[in-house]
């Protein structure tokens, strides 16, 4: 089985190329809500070129738009291919265990199976995209809940927007705590801050859960702030890939 794995995310759409549960091959494109369902079949070819011919095709997403089209991409050019797509009903043997489940995003659900399949529970992901994720898996792989936060991307855009004086930054370390200029500053303020405020809420958890077993981060702005942070054991990079394979071996036989 060659499976096809797509994360639709806000900001980035990750896909991945497993061989059994071998992850072979990955890529990140950007995702665009305007893309068409033609548009869609062409990257995806151009990305598929010369790699073993995809045998399943597993699809979670956040961005309705962008899965309609995807849906209408399936249908036209790979409808002979087995495919699962995360939704309310898909079978993924994980309980909700919050006020609404359905309101929950597809991609938590995806990386708390594979959080509690790699690392067991209970534990924590920390998932660094347009938003900050923190997801919360019990000791049966239950989805309990979690945080959510502004991206780092997104508050440091904020700040350039409506400070009149401070500019983006490229998000890199600068050279100590106390920044020397602004550009530091600012780089101080989003990798050390982000740091803190996530190490502050895996503590707040943590104790309220007794103590976790991991906590793995995963997103395209992980390799950032995994460093700086003192409480994260873990960093994952596919890890919503592999819950994607992992759904998909639940559905189909």
């Amino acid at each position: 089985m060659t499976l096809l794995a797509i994360d639709v995310g806000n900001t980035n759409t990750v896909l991945g190329l497993f061989e059994g549960d071998e992850l072979i091959r990955s890529w990140r494109i950007k995702t665009d809500a305007r893309s068409t369902a033609d548009e869609m079949e062409l990257v995806f070819r151009g990305l598929l070129a010369g790699q073993p011919a995809v045998s399943g095709i597993a699809v979670c997403s956040t961005v309705p738009a962008v899965l309609r089209e995807m849906r209408t991409m399936l249908d036209h050019y790979h409808s002979d291919i087995p495919t699962v797509i995360v939704e309310p009903g898909t079978k993924t043997g994980v309980s909700v265990i919050t006020d609404n489940p359905k309101e929950v995003g597809t991609d938590r659900i995806v990386n708390t199976i594979a959080a509690f399949h790699l690392y067991g529970g209970p534990s924590i992901v920390v998932d660094f995209g347009t938003s900050t994720n923190l997801d919360v898996v019990s000791g049966r792989g239950e989805f309990l809940g979690g945080a959510l936060a502004p991206g780092i991307e997104i508050s440091l855009d904020a700040l350039a927007q409506r400070a009149a004086q401070l500019r983006k930054v490229e998000l890199a370390r600068p050279r100590s705590a106390i920044g020397k200029n602004t550009v530091e500053a600012l780089q101080s303020g989003a990798l050390y801050g982000f740091a803190g405020q996530v190490d502050g809420l895996v503590r707040r958890i943590s104790d309220e859960l007794g103590g976790v077993s991991a906590v793995i981060a995963t997103g395209g702005l992980a390799p950032i702030v995994v460093p700086e942070s003192e409480t994260i054991t873990h960093h994952d990079p596919d890890l919503t890939l592999v819950g994607l394979r992992l759904v998909f071996e639940k559905n189909v036989d």
